[in-house]
């Protein structure tokens, strides 16, 4: 932890030169490496398609769903992408045009530079693929350069795949808030995760060469993991979870 002292002696943060507050995130189509991500506005035949492929274990952990029906899930899909935070987006395979997954900005607060990514909806179709992995260094990339210091991803405490999602990508672990809220009338401690401004050059080192094609055979498998890259930057480790 960087500090100075102050007249008393008393330690203090560092100050900020010539820091001004970032802006809103204006609502635009991020595009790269074969992924789309695009305000949510459409795709929801898409979206209810790629959803319906799951055996309902991609609820679990979320506020929201399953669906009853199709209208249901058009009703809560119309509401969500109405919102400005949590701003919603559809995560598109570029290539078919389809709408695969969910994701949003959310906790948006300008003038702490701090924003989070959740409300993560992976359909079976987009779990553990490049394109998931695509759509979260397009979000990250473009909060770091609309000025945020702080990109956060929070999740269920005992969402196992989630904590190890946030420490691939390079989110240092921070701790768990006990009995943080209650979710389907369970208790939910929420585990925390963070990467800051200065530590986002290199993660945007270590992505760049994990997405490029020549880390990817002839058969889509990676020829490097990206844990490979990330594990070395991490300011702090999750080993906080009995699961883990």
């Amino acid at each position: 932890m960087s500090y100075e002292l102050n007249q008393f002696g008393q330690p203090v943060g560092l100050p900020l030169q010539d820091w001004v507050a970032p802006v809103f995130p204006p609502a635009k189509t991020l595009v790269g490496w074969g992924c789309k991500v695009e305000p949510l506005a459409r795709h929801s035949d898409d979206l209810w398609q790629a959803f319906s492929a799951d055996d309902g274990r991609m609820w679990t952990y979320l506020t929201s769903g399953p669906f009853a029906d199709v209208q249901a899930f058009n009703v809560w899909l119309d509401r969500v992408s109405g919102g400005v935070d949590p701003q919603f987006y559809a995560i598109v395979d570029e290539a078919s045009g389809k709408a695969l997954g969910l994701a949003a900005y959310l906790r948006i607060e300008p003038a702490a530079a701090a924003i989070e990514v959740g409300w993560l909806h992976f359909s079976p179709a987009l779990q553990g693929t490049r394109l998931a992995t695509a759509a979260m260094v397009l979000m990250m990339k473009n909060a770091f350069e609309l000025g945020y210091r702080r990109y956060e991803w929070k999740c269920n405490a005992l969402n196992l795949p989630s904590r190890k999602a946030a420490q691939r990508l390079g989110f240092s672990f921070e701790g768990v808030f006990r009995q943080a809220t209650v979710n389907r009338n369970r208790n939910r401690d929420t585990a925390w995760f963070s990467v800051l401004d200065k530590e986002w050059p290199a993660l945007e080192e270590a992505y760049v060469q994990w997405l490029s094609a020549e880390n990817f055979d002839e058969a889509g498998r990676q020829r490097l993991a990206l844990s490979e890259l990330t594990r070395p930057l991490l300011a702090m480790k999750d080993v906080a979870s009995p699961l883990l």
